[in-house]
């Protein structure tokens, strides 16, 4: 019984629960600003009358442009017509309010996972609305290395060809995808590793596969560098010996490599192939 509490198994996070909270978190800037504004009218208005109408407008026009950022999030959730032009901004929105919107969290007892989980459903909606496409060799995928089984021998962090593909875990499948189609894959043991893998690979665009507290920060690391997040599954707790959906993965790979790019690799091209194009360019 005891084991069962541990099993973690990605849900459908709720989008508008991080919608909500990033309204919220925009509702307590707009008080902020507007006592910050009437603190400073009697200043201004000594330097000059129309100075409090201008920091008033100027105010009023960041929160108005923060609310435009999350209307066009809205319509882009519910698959309706947006404000391209809007996109970067919208992404960018998210990953500046999300500290708030856990702040604000807290006092309604929202756990901090749910709304991880919420932000990278909101992440990835944009992200797949933007219908981003890159080719086979431009794409990374990285995954944490506890998807590695605990009692496996081989080294794989550096390479993972270095896998035996014995089954036990998904490392093998995911290597096989990489041979198959053409993309960079790597595994991480930290954040560290993982910024390390992609300024070395220089990529278009990531697919990253960890848990939502890891996609989360990992998303906001490689901003602007467009990236999706794949959840794994945590059948013994996090951390350890954990899982992916590999057919889910395919699909996100299917829509995001460039047609026509997708080509098997040899296990030297996929590994040094990203270290020796830096190499060239140094």
């Amino acid at each position: 019984m005891q084991e069962k509490k541990n099993i973690v198994v990605p849900g459908r996070p709720k989008k508008r629960l991080f919608l909500g909270l990033l309204l919220g978190a925009t509702a307590l800037w707009a008080v902020v600003l507007y006592a910050l504004w009437s603190i400073m009218q009697p200043g201004l208005a000594a330097l000059a009358t129309w100075l409090p109408a201008v920091v008033g407008g100027v105010f009023a026009a960041l929160i108005g442009l923060v609310l435009l950022g999350i209307l066009n999030i809205v319509l882009a959730i519910n698959q309706l017509p947006f404000l391209r032009l809007c996109q970067k901004q919208s992404y960018a929105l998210i990953n500046a309010l999300f500290p708030w919107a856990v702040r604000l969290g807290r006092p309604f007892g929202i756990k901090r996972r749910q709304l991880e989980g919420s932000f990278i459903a909101v992440s990835n909606v944009l992200f797949q609305r933007q219908h981003i496409q890159v080719p086979a060799d431009r794409l990374l995928v990285v995954t944490p290395h506890c998807l590695q089984l605990a009692t496996c021998p081989r080294k794989i962090t550096r390479d993972p060809h270095n896998c035996q593909q014995c089954g036990g875990c998904d490392i093998g499948a995911l290597v096989a995808l990489a041979d198959e189609m053409g993309f960079h894959f790597f595994v991480a043991t930290g954040g560290t590793l993982a910024r390390q893998i992609v300024y070395t690979t220089r990529p278009q665009a990531v697919l990253a596969i960890a848990c939502e507290r890891d996609l989360m920060s990992g998303i906001q690391d490689v901003y602007p560098l467009p990236a999706v997040g794949v959840l794994n599954i945590r059948p013994n707790g996090p951390c350890y010996n954990t899982h992916v959906d590999v057919a889910a993965v395919r699909r996100e790979l299917e829509q995001i490599i460039l047609p026509g790019t997708a080509h098997p690799r040899t296990q030297k091209e996929a590994i040094l192939g990203p270290m020796q194009r830096k190499e060239d360019d140094d």
